[in-house]
């Protein structure tokens, strides 16, 4: 992509995602992930009411009127985005393809976390980590990440979640708002996925295409596998052809949400010819009312 084209769209991007930040999503954002515990600020006169185990003696003792502490959540946090980028990514139907859809949900999140003086981060990867951007704050870290969405080029088409879950694990130590964006097709991963959710704060953001789930009946069609490279022929008029897939799609489907069910993992299912505004707004409504 040339320079200006990109920078182009590195600023429409920016435009759409910082502003439904700003309107939308930045204080649901801060209250639906907690701080790391609260610090003391200042203390204040007693007033009617107050929680009398919050009376700071010292401050009492020196002025002869009641004082108590005051304390504020610390906030600062980190974010880390963990997104697929194999070749199931440029599918889509509708409007967009799952890439373009992560990229703007990466960008929305990201400006969102630093508006609340948070880090953020993120690793590209397929069935191996492509790439590793350490958590950083500021507008210019945020703009970088997203060059690198629109334009990032991966070695493999292939997907390997637990490879990218096992790396994640050996370079962010402390507790984190991870947020894994794939469409989950990939080798099994239980393992590396149930110790990241007992260490970490891990949301799963499942994208999908309705084409993937229900083939349309077009008759005869090659259908390519974007992550193989390998095509197929397949008969969508037959019934049988059509109730095998949809049946393994479906048993996917619901053992993937077992799992993450059973490691207490959010989900937040996004469809590419759909909006992501009403989906994420859900889910800090959920989390909100979960403090």
């Amino acid at each position: 992509m040339e320079t200006q084209e990109l920078i182009k769209k590195v600023r429409k991007i920016e435009i759409k995602t910082r502003g439904l930040s700003n309107q939308l999503f930045s204080g649901e954002y801060h209250t639906a992930f907690k701080g790391r515990g609260m610090a003391f600020s200042e203390v204040r006169e007693y007033q009617s009411g107050d929680d009398v185990r919050l009376i700071d003696w010292n401050v009492t003792a020196r002025s002869g009127d009641a004082y108590i502490k005051i304390f504020e959540e610390e906030r600062e946090l980190t974010t880390m985005l963990l997104v697929d980028v194999s070749g199931s990514k440029v599918f889509g139907t509708g409007d967009q393809s799952k890439r373009d859809l992560i990229t703007e949900l990466s960008a929305v999140i990201s400006f969102s976390a630093i508006q609340n003086n948070d880090k953020v981060g993120i690793i590209f990867f397929s069935d191996k980590v492509e790439k590793y951007i350490p958590p950083k704050k500021g507008k210019s870290h945020i703009l970088r990440i997203i060059r690198e969405l629109i334009e990032f080029k991966p070695e493999s088409k292939k997907t390997d979640i637990g490879a990218a879950l096992e790396f994640f694990t050996s370079v962010v130590k402390k507790r984190a708002i991870v947020f894994l964006m794939s469409d989950f097709i990939s080798p099994e991963f239980n393992n590396p996925l149930r110790i990241v959710a007992k260490r970490h704060d891990l949301i799963a953001v499942k994208l999908f295409d309705d084409k993937e789930n229900h083939l349309p009946n077009i008759g005869l069609v090659n259908i390519l596998d974007s992550e193989t490279g390998k095509t197929m022929w397949v008969d969508t008029s037959d019934k049988k052809t059509i109730a095998k897939f949809e049946k393994e799609r479906s048993d996917y489907n619901s053992n993937l949400e077992s799992l993450l069910m059973k490691n207490k993992v959010d989900i937040i299912n996004l469809k590419t010819d759909d909006s992501y505004i009403i989906p994420l707004r859900q889910f800090f409504k959920k989390r909100e009312g979960r403090r």
